[in-house]
């Protein structure tokens, strides 16, 4: 019987690194957003956000995070699939810090989920754009 399990998770200089990638993604093509990573239990490891980013959107961006982490898929793959389902989006009401719209993926290194990227602030496809730019350029694999 085993007793315990090992589960990888992202260090802080790597989410550090993942949000920063994000910001400047987001800089460079001028729009204003904030970045959260997660571990894959969903806590909070690092967060950072343009300086225009507008206030609600720091929150957004953190439950993207512990949405595609925790769960293990982007939050569109979860947004698609509750709209796909009545009942599934009845209950997504219900459910504190899950969100549905994009801009949050998974962060896989060899096959395993080490976290969550959220960003938020810009249009859905370019927050997508921003997570995935960054994810990329730490070598790692969006989910």
């Amino acid at each position: 019987m085993q007793i315990s399990q090992t589960r990888p998770q992202i260090t802080y200089a790597a989410a550090l690194a993942l949000v920063e990638a994000a910001l400047t993604h987001a800089r460079d093509n001028g729009w204003e957003v904030a970045a959260a990573v997660t571990d894959p239990f969903g806590t909070l490891v690092a967060f950072g956000r343009t300086d225009g980013a507008a206030p609600p959107v720091a929150a957004f961006a953190v439950d993207k995070a512990y949405t595609a982490g925790t769960l293990r898929k982007s939050t569109r793959a979860f947004g698609e699939r509750m709209a796909a389902s009545p009942t599934l989006s009845l209950g997504l009401a219900t459910r504190q810090r899950f969100i549905a719209w994009g801009g949050g993926l998974a962060v896989f290194e060899e096959g395993a989920c080490i976290g969550g990227l959220g960003v938020s602030g810009a249009q859905e496809h370019e927050d997508i754009a921003c997570a995935e730019a960054a994810i990329r350029a730490l070598g790692l694999t969006p989910g």
